[in-house]
């Protein structure tokens, strides 16, 4: 399946903060076809350093989908039954309006003084989009991390509109220990000096800062089991030990390759927005409490989460279900287990297949 994003731009956003975005762009993709009753459509949000291409092959640079493993024929997202939807977030750098995107008002991009943003605020400009493609009613909302973030959002302020919520290894509001590798990734990239307060558009990106910030991302993502089994304790290019400040190990070796790889494709000032706005994300602000944040709509949930994640460990998704069944809602979850820490949810798929299969089956029945 060769696949192309297509961009919008809507007119303005009002935000959280009280600004207003004006004009503002999105970009997406889209897989599988919209049924005659426009009931098949699904939305895909994405994790905090992905993107719009979800699944597929890029027509741009032949490279597949950060969840091809789960949208196409045959897989969890069945596109021969299921029309995808998967959009940029806003505030990020690869399709939507972000700190990288020109400021109308002074012809130069906005960096640091692009507004604050919020999770609500992204699933507002998701809602634009869905309206701009006449869709008035979603199957389905789903996404891992921050993509469940969003999916708990929509199903929150948009009720009516969303059938069914598939929350995986996400949190409904991030807890100190989350906030606080949030906070060292973001003091990676501003004590790089090519920071420079976030003005580096025009001269050499803060590149070490955010390849720190992605290694130890990319460290919680990972379980020690799933570290142990790849790297173990092996030398790089070494026949024993010889102690220098080069690579040694492979487990570094991994984590500079990784960190180095994520510059190329990834805005510094778009990861301090983005992971700010996770970590100021509560479901229950504004409601009293997070059963009440629940308690319009007869939205559908499945809710996963992985024996080996603990950066978003599964009591977090057990705090959003008994919120959910406080409330008599419908809602199931499941404990899936795996050596793969977070990441499970982008590369184990067994499991996870057969169970969103099934509950999308019923979902999409149980509505006709």
């Amino acid at each position: 399946m060769i696949v192309e994003s297509k961009t919008v731009r809507f007119e303005s956003l009002p935000l959280d903060c009280g600004a207003t975005l004006a004009p503002v762009d999105v970009a997406y993709e889209t897989y599988g076809r919209l049924n005659e009753a426009r009931s098949n459509a699904i939305l895909i949000a994405h994790a905090l350093t992905g993107d719009a291409h979800a699944a597929g092959v890029s027509k741009v640079d032949g490279k597949p989908g950060w969840w091809d493993s789960m949208i196409g024929k045959g897989k969890a997202f069945d596109t021969d039954k299921y029309f995808m939807i998967c959009a940029n977030v806003l505030g990020g750098c690869r399709g939507a309006t972000g700190p990288g995107s020109v400021n109308p008002a002074t012809g130069a991009p906005y960096a640091t003084s692009f507004p604050g943003i919020t999770i609500p605020d992204m699933v507002r400009l998701q809602k634009l989009l869905i309206d701009h493609l006449g869709i008035e009613r979603l199957l389905s909302v789903s996404g891992g991390s921050m993509g469940g973030m969003q999916a708990l959002e929509w199903a929150a302020s948009y009720p009516g509109v969303v059938v069914s919520a598939i929350p995986i290894a996400t949190t409904a509001r991030h807890s100190a220990q989350q906030i606080a590798f949030n906070e060292v990734g973001r003091q990676a990239i501003m004590a790089d000096p090519d920071w420079n307060e976030g003005n580096y558009y025009d001269s050499k990106p803060p590149a070490r800062g955010l390849a720190v910030a992605r290694m130890v991302g990319h460290i919680t993502y990972m379980s020690d089991e799933s570290m142990r089994e790849k790297f173990g304790r092996r030398l790089r290019d070494k026949a024993k030990f010889g102690f220098d400040f080069s690579v040694d190990f492979e487990v570094e070796s991994y984590l500079r390759y990784r960190g180095n790889q994520f510059v190329g494709r990834f805005d510094a000032n778009s990861y301090l927005y983005i992971t700010k706005a996770m970590d100021y994300f509560d479901l229950s602000d504004g409601s009293g409490s997070l059963a009440a944040a629940f308690g319009k709509g007869s939205t559908r949930y499945l809710v996963i989460s992985f024996t080996s994640d603990w950066l978003y460990p599964s009591y977090q998704s057990l705090d959003i279900v008994q919120a959910l069944r406080g409330m008599n809602r419908d809602v199931a979850y499941c404990e899936l287990p795996s050596n793969y820490g977070h990441d499970a949810f982008l590369v184990d798929v067994g499991e996870q297949t057969e169970v969103v299969r099934g509950f999308l089956a019923s979902t999409f029945k149980a509505r006709s």
